[in-house]
């Protein structure tokens, strides 16, 4: 086929008027998307989204690992190892280590844990630390919070310089188990769940490396009966559970102050406590309600579309006050219960939950108030505790209600579950 002149120069063209014609349409959309953003949430969600753009484009793109890969290669499960059990001898203290990441002040993981450890060491056990720090947290910096924000009194060392010989050995998340199921050190493998872990991410590799933690044959010690049901039934382990615990010294009800609030623990780096649909239920709790205070905690929030106190991270004593002004917390959880119902109901605030097997088993307290997980139903439920007629007569229960949830109770209850797996 012949082309004449102006059909080659024309197709020659083309590719170049092309690129033009997209640049064009493409800048065309983004003048439009801008146009739009600023409609709806004005500038300030435009620095939101060159920020959160930005923060992409410095993202590193290789693999950050919250294990070492080595020591995932070297936990063959299809050869579990052959542990030596030392035995105890009467009038011998139990010598236990327990392998744990670092954590800054303020780790409700960590706070329950090193109450444990606490409450073992009063009661004759001798305890250690160990750090398993893939991140490469500064040791002395990290030992030095532990001493002086957890009060921890025990000896403190890092799981790579190796272990000493134990009677129990303890994982405690599912990064930890690694180094735990590898060690050659004496002493029976266990391992302290407070909650699921493999639902802390999307599926894939960490969500199978954390699942499969549960199949190292540790014998399980949970964070309340959800957890120890799970791990037996889905896995086989051995479990044992301890209750939750209430910190009645620092959270409790106080007649005197006048409520007109509901409060939210928000933290929108913990997906499992489903902060987004919270915040969904506030803003439609807010339309019904907008005399009612609404307390936001636990990080800075931008603006949402409502009125609200923007409280960010605040101390136990803080959190005290705040939830002694509210009639109601909203507290969600998609996988093991937080420990912020029972703060609430131990200040007569009532807690607002998501309806799953989890919180009912381990809440089990007639004065939580359940919903389905959406947000019409949670803001409903709300609404019904703020309007209640006889609020002070079941705000003065529920604080009754949990008076004697002691941590001492559940110290005691890991303690006899060591016990009767060790064979003392």
């Amino acid at each position: 086929m012949d082309f004449s002149t102006s059909q080659i120069i024309e197709a020659a063209a083309a590719p170049g008027a092309s690129a033009l014609g997209a640049m064009h349409r493409q800048a065309s959309r983004r003048a439009r998307q801008l146009v739009n953003i600023l409609a709806k949430g004005g500038y300030k969600e435009v620095v939101f989204r060159v920020r959160s753009k930005a923060s992409d484009w410095v993202r590193p793109r290789g693999v950050v690992w919250p294990v070492f890969p080595e020591d995932v290669m070297a936990a063959d499960l299809t050869r579990p190892k052959k542990i030596v059990f030392p035995k105890i001898t009467p009038g011998e203290p139990i010598a236990v280590n327990w392998v744990t990441g670092p954590a800054g002040p303020g780790s409700g993981g960590h706070t329950t844990l090193y109450r444990i450890v606490k409450y073992l060491q009063g009661r004759g056990y001798s305890n250690r630390v160990y750090f398993y720090a893939p991140y490469g947290g500064d040791q002395r910096y990290y030992e030095a919070i532990a001493r002086e924000h957890y009060g921890l009194t025990c000896e403190i060392g890092n799981v790579k310089d190796g272990m000493r010989h134990a009677h129990a050995v303890v994982a405690t998340n599912w990064t930890s188990a690694y180094p735990v199921f590898n060690s050659p050190c004496h002493g029976k493998r266990f391992y302290f769940v407070q909650d699921y872990e493999p639902y802390f991410y999307s599926v894939g590799t960490s969500s199978v490396l954390a699942e499969n933690t549960y199949r190292m044959g540790f014998h399980g010690i949970t964070a309340g009966r959800w957890l120890a049901e799970k791990l037996s039934r889905d896995f086989g382990m051995e479990t044992d559970y301890f209750p939750f615990g209430c910190d009645t010294a620092r959270y409790s009800h106080d007649p005197a102050v006048k409520r007109n609030g509901v409060a939210f623990y928000a933290r929108a780096e913990t997906p499992r406590r489903a902060v987004e649909l919270g915040l969904l239920a506030l803003g439609l709790f807010a339309k019904r309600q907008p005399q009612i205070e609404l307390h936001l905690f636990g990080e800075r929030m931008g603006d949402l579309g409502f009125k609200f106190v923007n409280h960010g991270l605040v101390t136990p004593a803080k959190l005290n006050e705040i939830y002694n002004r509210c009639f109601a917390g909203l507290s969600l959880s998609l996988t093991n219960v937080s420990l912020v119902p029972h703060e609430m109901l131990a200040c007569g605030c009532i807690p607002v939950v998501n309806d799953a097997d989890q919180n009912r088993i381990v809440l089990d307290n007639p004065h939580v108030v359940y919903a389905p997980p959406t947000p019409h139903a949670l803001a409903g439920a709300l609404e019904a505790v703020v309007t209640k007629s006889s609020f002070d007569t079941v705000s003065r229960r529920a604080a009754a209600s949990v008076v004697s949830a002691s941590w001492d109770d559940a110290g005691a209850a890991v303690d006899v579950a060591l016990r009767r797996a060790l064979g003392t």
